[in-house]
């Protein structure tokens, strides 16, 4: 109990000061981001150029899952075409500059190449086909006030209020997260994975992302443990769908969803993550 409630404090207060942090910045310097010419660029008739755009920017803004919220939240308000903003969703927790440079000493060059490849194109496959199938419908309001119409100097009181009045949209869910984040992350250890998803078999893959979104592991703790679970015995192929899934989605960023997405696309997004996951390990299982 001891330990479930430490890892809770931590948690919740390692997202709180992320959340708040994030919002503040982005409302406080909202003035000099051309949000018209990003969308003009990012929306544009050429698809290709938007969601590579959207990687370059999920790649330069190297934010953990709920950390995330936030900008799309500010890329929703500012009107930026649904399927970039969901590139940009699927793809900003697991491409992390650092981490890949970490990666490549840890598995190797051609491992984080792969990695960085195929979660770059699910990513924009997935975001481009949510948007087809009319999920942008299920966007919750969640604008705050004067968003739209941005100071044109620093005010720092303005922007401290949007945070605030987003944060008290978000922080209920916050904290549910990041209470049943603890829960779990710590009744199914990691000598219990490597236990029980040992092996070589290919139902593992499926299995391990499933189980790797509720287990809320960042991605810099993930390669470490991703070395521990091959070298137990674990296939690369099922390492890498637990690796996606545990940073692509976690039970905090889920519950957090949840206020500004309708139903039908948080179970849209957890499913395309474990989509995602899925292809992946099965592609490494394959190469």
């Amino acid at each position: 109990m001891y330990e479930i409630v430490t890892t809770f404090t931590t948690l919740i207060l390692e997202l709180a000061v992320l959340f708040v942090g994030i919002s503040f910045l982005i409302n406080l310097v909202q003035i000099w981001i051309p949000y018209d010419k990003v969308n003009m660029w990012l929306s544009g008739k050429n698809s290709f150029i938007g969601a590579l755009g959207a990687i370059v920017f999920a790649f330069v803004t190297p934010f953990c899952s709920c950390s995330t919220i936030p900008i799309v939240v500010n890329l929703l308000n500012k009107k930026v075409r649904f399927g970039i903003v969901m590139i940009f969703l699927f793809s900003s927790p697991i491409l992390d500059p650092t981490i890949l440079t970490l990666m490549v000493f840890a598995l190797g060059w051609k491992v984080a190449t792969f990695y960085t490849l195929i979660t770059s194109v699910l990513s924009i496959v997935i975001g481009f086909t949510l948007e087809k199938m009319g999920f942008e419908n299920a966007v919750k309001d969640v604008t705050v006030q004067n968003i739209d119409e941005p100071t044109a100097t620093f005010n720092i009181a303005a922007a401290w209020k949007e945070t605030i009045d987003l944060m008290k949209a978000v922080y209920p869910y916050l904290l549910l997260g990041a209470g049943i984040g603890a829960f779990i992350h710590e009744i199914v250890p990691t000598e219990w994975i490597s236990t029980y998803l040992g092996g070589d078999s290919w139902w593992l893959i499926p299995l391990a992302a499933i189980v790797g979104i509720p287990l809320y592991v960042r991605l810099s703790a993930m390669i470490p443990v991703s070395q521990i679970l091959i070298a137990k015995g674990m296939s690369a192929g099922a390492v890498m769908a637990l690796v996606i899934s545990s940073a692509g989605a976690s039970m905090p960023e889920i519950v957090m969803l949840n206020s500004i997405f309708q139903k039908r696309l948080v179970a849209a997004f957890i499913g395309s993550v474990i989509l995602m996951s899925t292809v992946s390990g099965f592609l490494f299982y394959l190469l």
